[in-house]
């Protein structure tokens, strides 16, 4: 209703002294995947903090295993080989561990995971998808890690996931969420593919709001592998995307459909996005496409010209290359002047795709905390030549894009006050400065994780800013989280969506 000395003079129901402390507007995280979040709460946990090597990895499926019945599923999540003594996980390690389970481990960025041999021997490994390998050992047999979309290998086991349990991890999520000063999130992939649980999953959040279980406002990305060619009159332009016509920016304040997300290509942890060159130390490996580059062309331009905002997942800088191709053509195809589409991750890019990605309109979605994280793993992958192209964060908003705030979360920790430190510092885990040249200011990043990402959503008329006619959304900081020195000891002490307390801090 207003602000300053005109808030105050209003009179109010209920006045709450915050004794000195800072209001900013409520956190907005561009790119996580909150019901594969909520679930994985429930999963045994593999990350670096319960597991410094594979044998703790063996050790904790094997005391799993000791109160679970016979014939059941163990599944995991969270391992990263790079911080894992011993590397991967393997079917036979987990033979050992679990002989008489279903053994599942969830690598930590979701783009591949470990199954043991009871598993393997139900999967059909003659029909692994394209964009997907099946790792062999030097004998030619499956070591077990299935990587990028032979993952969908599982999906005759495991797929889909009951609306109940989507339901209850959206849940646990919001609560999370809110405790951490979050009040809106984007949803980066529901429906079919890699990252849905099942083709129904928009009505877990549904369920989720009816019951009050929703509790920030949420914008859901649509599967690429959901969307189909539509039935339409001659001229109309709705031929592809969901049922009924339904689109980007159907919904209302709290549960909308966004963008359609689309996957180029993999991991740079796991080796397996689209790099013009080879990794460090891998002559041979350039990575590889999910989706091939002529589909990708195809899908960009079908869903632009019938109104989606689109959103790719390109991290490599070969599937950086060819994603702008696709918008370019897109674009010259059928003109627009406020898509705001987008590139996830965008997490290798050299100055001439930088300079395109800007001329282009496109909105990056880089995640700063992943330097702290993996940003170890990313760096070997890329060798010294290359690690100052990694998640240019600086050199996109030296560039005129606007840069939204986001975590990726499960793949690492998504408290945006974590997220906003590391966009300002850029140490990774053993304490290596990578890039120099693209840490913001404090303040830079709380813009990204208010502004950007409301911005990046449609949502800027509603969210991102405190001012009469937005959203009653705020997070309640102890300290101002602007100033660098307080990045260590600031906390959330209470959120507030919508002029209502939702959270506040215990003790």
């Amino acid at each position: 209703m207003a602000v300053g000395e005109r808030a105050a003079a209003l009179p109010a129901r209920e006045r709450v002294d915050l004794a000195g402390a800072t209001v900013v507007p409520g956190f907005h995280d561009a790119h996580n995947h909150m019901a594969w979040y909520g679930m994985g709460l429930n999963e045994l946990d593999l990350g670096a903090g319960s597991c410094g090597s594979v044998e703790d990895v063996y050790a904790a499926v094997a005391r799993e295993a000791a109160g679970r019945p016979a014939g059941t599923w163990i599944n995991g999540r969270g391992y990263d080989q790079t911080k894992l003594a011993g590397g991967h996980p393997t079917r036979a390690g987990l033979d050992r561990a679990a002989p008489d389970h279903y053994v599942r481990l969830a690598h930590t960025t979701g783009h591949m995971c470990v199954v043991n041999s009871a598993v393997l021997d139900r999967l059909d490994l003659s029909a692994v998808p394209d964009g997907g390998d099946v790792v062999l050992d030097d004998a030619g047999l499956p070591t077990g890690l299935l990587r990028e979309r032979a993952q969908r290998l599982l999906d005759p086991l495991l797929y889909p996931v009951p609306l109940t349990d989507v339901t209850a991890g959206i849940a646990r999520a919001s609560e999370r969420y809110l405790a951490e000063g979050i009040t809106s999130v984007q949803e980066a992939g529901i429906g079919r593919g890699l990252v849905g649980s099942t083709p129904v999953e928009l009505a877990a959040y549904q369920r989720a709001r009816e019951s009050g279980q929703l509790g920030v406002r949420t914008t859901l990305m649509v599967s690429a592998d959901s969307l189909h060619p539509l039935e339409q009159c001659e001229g109309d332009s709705a031929d592809f995307g969901l049922d009924l016509g339904v689109r980007t920016g159907f919904g209302d304040e709290w549960l909308r459909i966004g963008p359609v997300k689309l996957f180029a290509d993999g991991s740079l942890v796991g080796r397996t996005c689209a790099m013009h060159e080879p990794f460090a130390g891998e002559p041979g490996n350039t990575g590889y496409f999910q989706t091939d580059e002529a589909a990708i062309a195809d899908i960009v331009l079908r869903a632009h010209r019938c109104g989606w905002q689109v959103a790719t997942h390109a991290i490599g800088d070969r599937a950086v290359s060819v994603v702008l191709d696709a918008y370019e053509a897109a674009l010259a195809a059928h003109p627009a002047t406020d898509h705001r589409h987008r590139i996830e991750h965008c997490g290798v890019l050299g100055d001439a795709d930088l300079r395109r990605l800007a001329g282009l309109g496109l909105i990056p979605v880089p995640q700063g905390r992943f330097v702290n994280e993996i940003g170890d793993g990313m760096r070997g992958a890329l060798g010294a030549g290359r690690e100052n192209l990694c998640y240019r964060q600086r050199s996109f908003l030296e560039a005129g894009c606007v840069l939204p705030g986001s975590s990726d979360r499960p793949v690492v920790a998504g408290a945006p006050l974590l997220g906003i430190a590391d966009l300002a510092r850029r140490y990774t885990a053993s304490g290596y400065l990578l890039g120099e040249d693209e840490r913001i200011a404090p303040v830079q990043a709380l813009r990204a994780y208010t502004y950007g990402s409301a911005y990046a959503a449609f949502r800027d008329r509603d969210l991102g800013v405190i001012e009469p006619g937005k959203l009653a959304d705020f997070a309640v900081l102890s300290d101002d989280p602007t100033v660098a020195e307080n990045l260590d000891t600031v906390r959330v002490e209470a959120t507030v969506v919508g002029g209502r307390i939702v959270h506040e801090r215990s003790g």
